[in-house]
Parts: structure tokens; sequence; C-alpha cells
């Protein structure tokens, strides 16, 4: 986290002087702001030093930096962390396997994951990529409800592969859906029926 610039590491003159309760003070030269820092027993820190002129706060730094660490830290830990999942297909997936793939892909997704669906082709598959394309446009549609997508199917060597990224409003979708009985986790999942 990088550190405010304070007291003689402040090179700008005149500053904005903010006292500290958060009052204005006024503009001011920046030996005036530090011989009114150095009064009170405080710091002069620069708070934003692109303003014009810039801003300077008369605080106790350590205790400030301290409470700036300490609300990034909490910021962090409500953080979720999007990572994108990857599922395979070949282009002949029979109707079972793509029914798990794609309620693990639901999983991922109410998790706010994105996923990246990928049918890989081998030798004399190369020539019959339409069935690649179709598995990915079943799979756009039947997850059409709680993803967009991000990446139309994009055509790699021996790979067609598209992204998807979970609806913003997917955690209120899927309650509905589990309300309502055909709900795209009970359509295809034996274990919810």
């Amino acid at each position: 986290m990088p550190k405010e610039r304070i007291n003689h590491q402040i090179t700008a003159d005149p500053v904005r002087l903010i006292d500290p309760d958060g009052k204005q003070i006024g503009v001011l030269s920046l030996r005036e702001a530090q011989r009114r820092a150095d009064e009170a027993g405080l710091d002069l820190v620069e708070i934003s030093p692109t303003a014009k002129p810039p801003v300077c706060r008369l605080l106790d730094f350590s205790k400030y930096y301290f409470q700036k660490e300490k609300k990034a830290r909490e910021a962090k830990k409500h953080q979720h962390e999007v990572e994108v999942k990857e599922i395979k297909f070949g282009p002949n997936t029979e109707e079972h396997d793509y029914n798990f793939k794609k309620n693990n892909a639901i999983k991922f997704l109410k998790q706010h994951n994105k996923v990246k669906f990928t049918v890989r082709f081998r030798g004399r598959q190369m020539a019959h990529k339409e069935l690649g394309y179709k598995i990915l446009d079943k799979i756009k549609a039947d997850l059409a409800l709680i993803a967009d997508v991000d990446q139309e199917p994009v055509s790699d060597r021996n790979m067609l592969s598209i992204i998807v990224s979970p609806k913003k409003e997917i955690d209120r979708i899927m309650k509905e859906a589990a309300k309502t009985p055909e709900s795209p986790e009970t359509q295809t999942d034996p274990q919810n029926s």
C-alpha cells in the first residue's frame, strides 16, 4: 500500500490545509502548514497530491495509516476472487455426460465464477467442427437464464471455446428457480427429484 508523503517529504507549495476535525483551514504556504502541524504535535499528511493546490491534513500519521490498513484488510476479506473454471467436451459427448458437466457449470456459476466451455477435436473430428458449435449453442441456450456470454465461440487450432459469466442477479434467479418444479437443476439432476 503506497504511503502518503508526510511532513518534510511534501514538496508542493502552497497547500490546502484541513484540520484534524476535517474543517478546511484554507490555502497556506508549505512552511506555515508545517508550523501549524508542529504546534499541534501532529503530522502534515498529503492526502490528495493531484489536487490544485494539493490537499494536506493535520493528523497522527501512525494512527491514520493503521486505520487505513485495517480498512483495506476488511475490504479484502469480503472480496470474492472470480475464477475461470473450465469444462471440456468432445464433439461426440453423450447426453448424460453433457448433463453432468452442465450441472457442474451451474454449481460454478452459483459460486459467482466464470466458466469456460471447451470442445476439443482429435484427428478426423476436425472435419466436423459444426458438432462443436452445436454443443456450445446448446450450452448457451440451457444456461441463458443464469449466465451471460462473455466471449462468443472462438476457434483455436483443434479447440472451440466460449466463456460465460453469472448474471448479476443469479442468487435471486436460483431461489425463484428452486421454487418452480422446472428449474435448471431439477430438469436433469436425478438426485434433486
